[in-house]
């Protein structure tokens, strides 16, 4: 594979746009595809965005945790205006191009928002373990200093990620073949184009994968196994219920984004398992934003 690559690099040429082949390409679904993503978009732009504002005006929800639901809300509805209008471009066009600047401009925001979600849901999972396991320190521990620094550090960390993977794409050689098997600005669809050695790429996307994924995912179960621990030795049931209900909501979220996005990247390789990953990608992708602020502001009676 890699010396077909290597044969194909002295004969490549230079890629100056990419064509997606969307998500389907039943002409008889593109119209109905466009209203039902068209709707979606517009609930998640205004449950995003009516759950910002409402926390801005709302003194009573000045507190770390709508703090931190407020830059979920931002992350969210900027990863799916990151993605959505030009899916919806694509089910109204009969050719969907993009050109090589402009799909590398949306990968590295694509990355930012969806490394930012990884780390915004561990820190929403530190600050109900500090809840609920120490809540008569929750206020002195979580400072507004430590908050907002939690805050700058996961825009930092998907920062870094999306600086490091798009740095890495724009280094590989692509062939005449430009034709993109997704609607989504992704980094795997666009690695199958490669005539050059992606060695590199795959190396970063393992170590930052480990670390975004591995360690966030580790710090959320860690938490909640305190957090079990200490609801357990509560004695009322009253207040048992109580401090699973403040849970209930981020456990939820969390189980969405993770799960579809682990069925996304740990299916193997195949046209079957190509056409399953956009199914899980746009739920992760698309359906996440719309579903955490109606999770969220109906479990916390927003």
């Amino acid at each position: 594979m890699n010396s077909q690559r290597k044969m194909a690099a002295g004969n490549h040429s230079s890629v100056t746009e990419f064509i997606l082949a969307g998500l389907t390409e039943h002409p008889g679904l593109q119209l109905p595809l466009f209203l039902l993503f068209l709707g979606i978009y517009v609930v998640t732009v205004v449950g995003n965005l009516g759950m910002i504002t409402l926390i801005g005006l709302s003194s009573h929800l000045h507190t770390p945790m709508y703090y931190f639901l407020c830059s979920l809300s931002f992350i969210d509805l900027s990863q799916s205006t990151v993605i959505t209008p030009k899916m919806l471009v694509s089910f109204v066009t009969e050719k969907n191009t993009i050109s090589y600047p402009a799909y590398m401009t949306q990968l590295f925001f694509f990355i930012v928002f969806v490394i930012s979600e990884c780390h915004m849901l561990a820190v929403m999972a530190s600050d109900r373990y500090v809840a609920i396991c120490s809540p008569l320190l929750y206020n002195v521990t979580m400072s507004y200093q430590l908050c907002s620094c939690m805050v700058v550090g996961v825009y930092i960390m998907g920062l870094t990620g999306a600086t490091a993977h798009t740095g890495c794409m724009l280094r590989v050689l692509f062939c005449k073949a430009d034709v993109i098997n997704h609607y989504l600005r992704d980094l795997f669809p666009l690695l199958e184009l490669s005539c050059s050695s992606t060695y590199i790429n795959e190396v970063v996307v393992l170590c930052f994968s480990a670390f975004n994924i591995l360690t966030r995912i580790l710090t959320i179960l860690s938490s909640y196994i305190f957090i079990i621990s200490s609801i357990l030795h509560i004695r009322p049931m009253e207040g048992r219920s109580k401090a699973f209900s403040a849970c209930s909501s981020h456990i939820s979220a969390v189980t969405i984004f993770y799960g579809s996005a682990a069925f996304m990247h740990l299916q193997p390789s195949s046209v079957s398992s190509m056409e399953q990953g956009k199914v899980s990608s746009v739920f992760y992708t698309i359906i996440v934003p719309m579903l955490n602020p109606l999770i969220y502001s109906l479990k916390n009676n927003v």
